[in-house]
């Protein structure tokens, strides 16, 4: 019978560059024309919001948040290598990098054999500079799990969830931020690389902004907004899809982490608070939820209450949140980072075997 260990951290994309850039976001926000001009005025802020902002634009708090991240995700990489998985299933979004136009499936199993990444080339139009100092032509070949993926996706095809798969990837330079990020962070020190056979599982987070908004934020930009995309997969199926890969992954003769990849609320996703804020209430419950082992309580959740809160890629957690209630696995909290400057707060959470 197989062995699983749970994870969840986040892939935020300014980590890979400096301090100084880690505001960059809500700076383009405050400059954006469509944002009402009170939403960008400090003094309407909320006070945590205010004091991270300070008299330095949060630079002093990008310091902090890269420590916090940074020392959370080494802490998560070292219960992976104590837990030595024979590969790691890690759940992330797309956001417009494989999947555009042709094709958006609700769920991908990337059943590649290895994938070179690289995630600093000059042709990505969201490089930055990057924290390491490492050339833009660096290449990190990830390997894969064919085998893995192949029984998983058997599985869950057998199971009723009618999932993609794919053989080789479709994104010229390798993964999706989601999952290049998330290994860039679990080997931020540059002591360790990456040993471990990873299936990268696609989830459709974005749904109805995933074309339109082209993964980040082109609804917010001038001239008319596009009309919304079908939606994604309801929390509902992505909790339910979390269990039948946990009960192939226990019937399996390996030893699997499963890992869920995002931050949750994301501040330039969330209309009510005029894309200034993250839903900071909602994210508090859905932690204490996580904390207090109620995670049958995220199958309840609805596509209008996960893209109300700006909380897409919380889906990737919600499918999680299936596994560990089907192994009856409890959560420890590594870190929960809240920030209102920083575009998303960032859980970072364990269940051990």
């Amino acid at each position: 019978m197989g062995e699983i260990l749970g994870l969840g951290l986040t892939h935020f994309p300014p980590m890979t560059g400096l301090d100084e850039q880690l505001p960059g976001f809500l700076e383009r926000l405050l400059k954006n024309p469509k944002i009402p001009a009170a939403a960008k005025e400090p003094k309407n802020w909320p006070k945590l919001m205010q004091d991270e902002w300070s008299d330095d634009r949060g630079l002093k708090a990008s310091t902090e948040h890269r420590r916090r991240i940074v020392e959370a995700s080494r802490k998560a990489r070292e219960a992976l290598d104590a837990f030595k998985p024979d590969f790691v299933v890690m759940w992330g979004d797309d956001q417009y990098e494989n999947f555009r136009e042709d094709i958006v499936p609700p769920f991908c199993v990337l059943a590649y054999g290895s994938v070179d990444c690289r995630p600093f080339d000059e042709h990505n139009e969201r490089r930055q500079v990057n924290v390491w100092g490492e050339p833009k032509d660096k290449v990190f070949r990830i390997p894969g799990h064919r085998r893995g993926a192949k029984y998983l996706t058997t599985a869950l095809m057998k199971d009723g969830f009618d999932v993609s798969y794919a053989y080789r990837p479709k994104f010229e330079l390798g993964l999706a931020r989601a999952f290049i990020n998330t290994i860039l962070y679990m080997d931020y020190d540059r002591t360790k690389g990456w040993p471990w056979p990873l299936v990268p599982f696609h989830v459709n987070c974005y749904g109805s902004n995933v074309i339109r908004a082209q993964g980040v934020a082109a609804h917010l930009a001038p001239g008319e907004v596009a009309e919304p995309d079908p939606p994604g997969p309801t929390p509902e199926r992505c909790f339910d899809l979390g269990a039948s890969v946990a009960r192939a992954a226990k019937a399996s003769p390996w030893r699997v982490a499963l890992v869920a990849s995002s931050s949750w609320s994301h501040a330039f996703l969330t209309e009510k608070t005029d894309y200034i804020l993250p839903d900071m209430e909602s994210d508090r419950l859905h932690f204490a939820q996580l904390r207090d082992n109620k995670l049958a309580e995220w199958r309840k959740l609805t596509t209008e209450d996960i893209e109300g809160s700006g909380q897409h890629e919380f889906l990737n957690w919600v499918v999680l949140a299936g596994a560990m209630h089907e192994l009856g696995l409890k959560s420890t909290i590594i870190d929960w980072v809240e920030t209102y400057i920083f575009n998303s707060n960032k859980c970072f959470a364990m269940f051990k075997p």
